[in-house]
């Protein structure tokens, strides 16, 4: 009767009389997980797994709770077991394939949605995990024909039309892009995260005054989904913040913070001992020895720094040269790292070294395989600089630099994967920005200064030819006039300054923090002295 809240009762006192029950315990997990009762649907579905190890459709309601707690791993573990008993089953290929992805393992997310589109190629999640597979595999154009075909057949599809929409405002056709946001939303009202998408292909405007309104009546709706939520209020808050209200978009960015912190934790003591452990092992004598150990190619450019400094800004730059190509981010090595530190000091001999300078290289060439040089503009690459330079010392390294506190402000603004170990906000971030401090003046004081190459986002943007040539040059390229402007490069950007890349270079983003100010709270610690590498800025 569509009355799963009115099931659990009944359920509940069944489940007591009959525990080992694997069946009265999957439908009261299910009713639960209808209802939006989370946390008792997740136990209901375990005692069912327990009691009957092979209940297939338990494992794959079990992954269904867990993936919308925010327990990815668990939901990922749920759904293998799901398909290990049901091969066929396609939603639960789909569904593992997009958590996979999510935590940045590329290869065995494509592996999932090719299996979702042979087990089930005439249904929706069948379509959708091919489009997906070719999608990962930046293979846009064919993933555009296979939507635009899977649309035909089920024009009212939401989690195509978002696809679309986000494929479309990467290649920045933002026109179509909102219209696709817009019906998904119009199509799936529970969808509303999809605002946070639409909302950042254009400034908002005083004609906008209806789509905040909707996007605030959404907020009410108790069964918005705790990721849905977050994103929601990230939309609303830029668009006050398009319109002048910043009081209104810090409370906004200071509630998506809040919904994340319950999908996410940071534990930043945790991660000070891993840069203590960082200056530790790369010391001045380990990094001069490079040469005799790494590979001598000089094709990586890596472009690294905090997220929000300017490295999507500084990809497009590089990039616009015609002997470069661009991969945008690759999880390489925030991946290698993990095993280099289960190897401990055999983390960097030479063969450990070689394997992962050759397995870089063939990534990169894939999709680039005629380019004198190609960027990786993952900024977490700060923190491996120095496993880096070890396995290519020939390398480019441009660390991009912004005052501390816009950059801290600007993160608190942007959504980023809750499954990231990343704080938004709060004296976490301003630990984390401190941390990273630390170990870039480290990378400073160790590394060599042609391969390690800063710039900062205020010179950038105040005179950005005289900052625009030295980073050619330091790259090796010869100098092209097409890197002075970046926005007419063609390439697809996936990241969140998707619109600002497509704009000729402005500085109204340089010392943004002044409109924040009454309403910092602990960020307002980074705006005393901003700290960039051996620089001091006073920002009073």
């Amino acid at each position: 009767m569509g009355r799963p809240a009115d099931a659990i009762a009944p359920l509940h006192d069944a489940a007591l009389r009959q525990p080992d029950n694997a069946t009265i315990q999957h439908d009261l997990g299910l009713a639960c997980l209808e209802a939006g009762r989370l946390p008792e649907a997740a136990a209901a579905l375990r005692r069912a797994v327990a009691s009957k190890p092979r209940y297939t459709d338990a494992h794959f309601r079990l992954g269904l709770a867990l993936e919308r707690l925010g327990d990815a791993t668990g939901a990922i573990v749920a759904y293998d077991r799901a398909t290990e008993l049901q091969p066929g089953l396609t939603e639960a290929w789909y569904r593992a394939g997009a958590l996979v992805f999510k935590l940045g393992h590329r290869a065995e997310a494509i592996g999932c949605f090719r299996r979702a589109a042979s087990t089930g190629p005439k249904t929706s999640y069948g379509r959708l995990g091919a489009v997906r597979a070719l999608l990962a595999g930046e293979r846009d154009a064919e993933a555009e024909r296979a939507l635009r075909q899977a649309l035909a057949l089920e024009s009212g599809n939401a989690l195509a039309l978002d696809m679309l929409g986000n494929l479309l405002a990467d290649a920045g056709r933002f026109d179509e892009a909102r219209d696709c946001f817009s019906r998904a939303i119009a199509k799936a009202p529970l969808m509303a995260g999809c605002y946070y998408d639409l909302v950042r292909c254009r400034r908002m405007t005083a004609d906008d005054a209806g789509l905040l309104e909707r996007m605030q009546a959404v907020l009410a709706n108790p069964a918005l989904e705790a990721e849905q939520r977050m994103r929601v209020h990230l939309a609303l808050g830029k668009a006050a913040d398009d319109l002048g209200n910043y009081a209104l978009a810090m409370q906004q960015f200071d509630a998506a913070d809040a919904v994340r912190r319950t999908l996410a934790s940071f534990d930043a003591v945790e991660f000070d001992r891993q840069i203590d452990q960082l200056i530790a092992h790369f010391t001045p004598s380990l990094i001069g020895r490079a040469a005799e150990r790494g590979n001598a190619d000089a094709t990586p450019v890596l472009i690294t720094g905090m997220p929000r400094s300017g490295t999507t800004l500084v990809e497009q730059i590089v990039s616009s040269h015609p002997s470069v190509g661009a991969c945008g981010e690759l999880n390489f090595w925030n991946e290698r790292a993990v095993a280099w530190h289960q190897a401990g000091t055999d983390g960097s001999t030479a063969a450990f070294l070689g394997r992962a300078a050759a397995d870089y290289l063939g990534q990169l060439r894939a999709r680039a395989p005629q380019a004198a040089r190609i960027t990786d503009k993952m900024p977490f690459n700060f923190l491996w600089a120095g496993l880096i330079h070890l396995a290519f010392p020939r390398a480019t390294i441009i660390h991009c630099r912004r005052a501390a506190i816009d950059t801290a402000l600007s993160i608190h603004q942007t959504h980023f994967n809750p499954h990231l170990a990343f704080p938004t906000g709060g004296t976490e971030l301003a630990a984390y920005f401190r941390s990273y401090q630390r170990l870039t003046a480290h990378w400073r004081a160790v590394l060599p200064a042609a391969r390690f190459i800063e710039v900062d986002y205020e010179d950038l943007t105040s005179a950005p030819e005289p900052a625009i040539r030295r980073l050619i040059a330091a790259s090796g390229l010869p100098w092209h006039d097409a890197c002075l402007r970046p926005e007419l490069n063609p390439r697809v950007v996936r990241t969140p300054s998707k619109w600002q890349a497509r704009q000729p270079i402005y500085r109204s983003a340089v010392a943004r923090w002044r409109r924040y100010e009454p309403w910092l709270g602990d960020l307002a610690s980074l705006g005393d002295e901003t700290l960039k590498s051996g620089r001091t800025f006073h920002v009073t």
